[in-house]
């Protein structure tokens, strides 16, 4: 029996009613088994699907590790606690980040050997496999040692999602060259470079990651952020800008007429509410953070790739990659 994908119905910017609705949309597009954890008298109608009850809410301000710790019966809190019981194959937020990964991480533990959990986020390759870069936020200081372990998480990820047999893995920095960039880059290459059991291509320069070279982008979690920050707001502003010249007048009509049809399949690849969410990587469990500006159909397809993510195994897959007497 499948066992459900636990959705924090509470968490979001548009919450509850557009998540409410994305878990709907999965039960009757794609099938998948969904319940719903929240406060029954905010959540409004359920649309019809199963909920567990909790009396609070984590907010996209608080402080997340001490609202873990004081919020005990919170939506995050509990959908956590029923993939740790055995009574959900995954959780899904679009809520706060530090308290989702403080929520899973509490209560699902880390897998053994892993130092630091880290959020793997992909980056759109059109008519290709995604691109995964990690750290995308959940560490912002970061060692040597942890990006490596970064990488074989990525790599593991990579091989058992989208089915890439030996993922390249690359090294953001400021130059290609291995003298380039700052000491924690330097001395992380030089550990890349001497490590077996992954298949590094050196470094990639912010200006490759559409599309990207390597199949895994490693870097520490602020410049992550910022990085796949930075491609959001480019992206967005581009796709506006053509929208505002096509239609202009008839020429422009015409040229968009003929245009569209090639473009609006790269422009659906690209958009992010179709990507699903990232992975919190390295956690005896599926955790799935959504972006907090998350509707219905981002849900939609963040639950699809929780349940993709179950199915592929990912989890134990990770856990052969990071074992205790790797170091």
């Amino acid at each position: 029996m499948t066992l459900p994908i636990a959705l924090d119905a509470m968490g979001g910017d548009f919450a509850p009613g557009q998540i409410i609705a994305g878990a709907r949309r999965a039960v009757d597009e794609l099938g998948l088994s969904v319940i719903l954890v929240g406060v029954p008298e905010l959540m409004g109608d359920p649309l019809g699907l199963d909920v567990v009850a909790c009396t609070e809410v984590i907010a996209m301000g608080d402080d997340p590790a001490a609202s873990v710790r004081k919020k005990k019966d919170s939506s995050l809190v509990r959908a956590a606690e029923l993939v740790r019981d055995g009574k959900a194959s995954a959780m899904v937020s679009a809520g706060n980040t530090g308290a989702t990964m403080a929520s899973a991480l509490l209560r699902m533990g880390r897998l053994p050997g892993v130092v630091r959990p880290c959020i793997a986020t992909p980056i759109p390759r059109p008519g290709s496999t995604p691109a995964v870069m990690v750290d995308a936020g959940a560490n912002s200081e970061c060692t040597a040692e942890m990006l490596v372990q970064f990488a074989q998480l990525g790599t593991a990820f990579v091989q058992a999602h989208y089915g890439v047999a030996s993922p390249t893995v690359g090294l953001l920095s400021i130059g290609e060259e291995s003298s380039k960039g700052t000491p924690l880059v330097k001395e992380t290459h030089a550990l890349l470079a001497g490590f077996g059991r992954l298949n590094f291509a050196g470094n990639v320069e912010g200006r490759d990651l559409i599309p990207s070279p390597v199949d895994v982008v490693v870097t520490d979690g602020f410049t992550g952020n910022v990085a796949l920050k930075t491609l959001e707001g480019a992206l967005k502003f581009i796709f506006a800008a053509v929208l505002g010249v096509v239609g202009t007048n008839d020429e422009t009509k015409a040229a968009g007429n003929v245009l569209f049809e090639y473009l609006m399949p790269i422009v659906g690849e690209l958009t992010p509410e179709n990507q699903g969410g990232a992975m919190l990587l390295g956690l005896n469990g599926i955790c799935i953070i959504s972006h907090g500006s998350s509707n219905a159909t981002a849900i939609m397809n963040a639950l699809r790739v929780a349940s993709e993510l179950d199915n592929d195994g990912v989890v134990e897959k990770m856990r052969l990659a990071i074992r205790p007497d790797q170091g």
